[in-house]
């Protein structure tokens, strides 16, 4: 092995070590931040697209038989699978 190697070997590890310890504290200070947002409540998860109201309403249309669920999906400018998912919600008890 040529010293031009080692000293390129020793190089490369010496940077993935830094590397690697500059990964941990990213990691560390985004659990610190997440536990200090999850303490003031800040941290809630993905908002529904549609309010309380409007899921009753489309509930209540829906079992109207008036509307197929691509109508329903127009009349609240949301996507067919988030009208499945919000129909389904609805009938699991919780």
């Amino acid at each position: 092995m040529t010293p031009a190697t080692r000293w390129a070997r020793y190089s490369s590890i010496s940077l993935a070590t830094f590397a690697e310890f500059e990964a941990d504290l990213i990691r560390m200070r985004t659990r610190e931040g997440m536990a200090i947002a999850r303490g003031k409540g800040k941290l809630r998860g993905k908002q529904p697209k549609l309010s309380e109201k409007q899921q009753r309403e489309l509930c209540r249309m829906h079992a109207t038989g008036d509307y197929s669920i691509g109508d329903l999906a127009e009349v609240f400018a949301v996507s067919r699978p988030t009208v499945y998912k919000t129909l389904s919600r609805a009938a699991t008890p919780t």
